[in-house]
């Protein structure tokens, strides 16, 4: 989606902020990710932490993906749009009983499990329900994905997973336990990774602990290597789908499958993020001293990514083709960090233009709170406007 293919005038008759996804680009970037998963025969379950619309979920869901949940609402909310729990993953640091008591209920493809102590209560509530409790070991694989903070999951010094030095005492104690069956192993290094070839010591890793299982006679049905892929925030009208082509070819080059073994992923973002937009309009532009601010009905309580991570989103005045003027972009929360961006160049900008903050279809609308008493803002479909 362009600047220029904003619907400006349906917006008039619907209250701001709002969210606004294209349908046609989600549903393109589907068929995308599905021709490079068949081509090399890979499963995708779709990380729902990153927009958990029931409209969008939908959507992805009739595309034939699996879901990737971490809390015990996230596999209803799965359940609820059309993902079938065959195809249902479980992962997160600190499930509860009653989570994990609703996913066996379920009967879910696997727990992608991330401590000693995790996989007792596993196997205690799968005994009292007597049941087998599929699980996959989560692996930190001491790789740095060179992104955030925030979003660096695979380093030892991190709270996800098992470290590779304590794989051995995990797959000792896994055999004691009757109501627990491994199928596989489990990574995720990261977040918004733009360089496919940091995926590269990721895959040497996992062949590394292949040989090891093997070696202790345990044969793995499935890995899994999480997501990560970043996109565009840049430029999302020139690259408003990421290279989805040369991600899966790293795996395909550098992983070493086991005849029979299944590839398993679970992108997020880069399926999501390009297809959403926050539509806020300007309530006012103020002239300060030294700069002018673009004071918009949207804050950091609709889109909390720059407050948090001092991310980055392309903001576009789509009410003006003025000359560019610059300004600062905040919002109406009672706090400074409500601050989009600073010294940004816009279209001369005045109330009541409508802005759209892109890119912000992953980690948007399912981030936002009611702080302030605000309201959470709707959301409306391209195809439903």
């Amino acid at each position: 989606m362009t600047k220029g293919t904003f619907p400006v005038e349906r917006f008039k008759s619907i209250e701001t902020p709002f969210y606004y996804y294209d349908v046609d680009l989600l549903k393109e970037t589907l068929d995308k990710i599905k021709d490079q998963t068949h081509k090399y025969g890979y499963h995708q379950h779709y990380a729902v932490k990153a927009n958990a619309n029931h409209k969008i979920l939908q959507i992805i869901a009739a595309a034939g993906f699996g879901a990737d949940c971490v809390s015990g609402n996230e596999v209803k909310a799965a359940i609820s749009a059309g993902f079938p729990c065959s195809k249902i993953v479980f992962a997160g640091v600190g499930k509860t009983d009653k989570e994990i008591n609703l996913a066996l209920d379920y009967n879910i493809f696997c727990f992608n499990v991330e401590s000693l102590p995790e996989l007792e209560v596993i196997n205690e509530l799968a005994e009292k329900k007597g049941k087998k409790a599929s699980v996959a070991i989560r692996i930190n694989p001491n790789v740095d994905a060179h992104t955030h903070e925030y979003i660096t999951t695979g380093l030892n010094e991190n709270k996800f997973g098992f470290s590779m030095s304590s794989l051995d005492k995990v797959f000792d104690k896994i055999k004691t336990f009757e109501n627990i069956e491994l199928i596989g192993i489990h990574f995720h290094i990261g977040s918004q990774i733009t360089e496919v070839e940091t995926f590269e010591p990721l895959c040497k890793r996992v062949n590394e602990l292949q040989s090891q299982c093997e070696a202790k006679g345990i044969q793995l049905k499935n890995i899994n290597v999480g997501g990560g892929l970043g996109i565009d925030y840049d430029d999302p009208n020139t690259n408003p789908i990421a290279d989805f082509g040369s991600y899966f070819e790293v795996f395909h080059k550098h992983l070493e499958l086991r005849k029979g073994q299944i590839l398993h992923f679970e992108l997020g973002r880069a399926v999501v993020a390009q297809c959403g937009s926050l539509i806020s309009r300007v309530t006012y532009v103020k002239e300060g001293d030294s700069k002018k601010f673009v004071i918009l009905d949207a804050g950091m309580t609709d889109l909390i990514r720059p407050a948090l991570y001092q991310a980055y989103h392309k903001i576009e005045n789509i009410s003006s083709d003025l000359p560019i003027a610059k300004y600062d972009v905040v919002g109406p929360i009672c706090e400074s960090s409500d601050c989009f961006v600073k010294d940004y160049d816009l279209n001369e900008t005045k109330r009541g233009d409508f802005v759209a903050l892109r890119s912000a279809g992953a980690y948007g609308e399912i981030m936002a709170s009611q702080y302030n008493c605000r309201e959470i803002p709707k959301a409306y479909l391209s195809d439903k406007l």
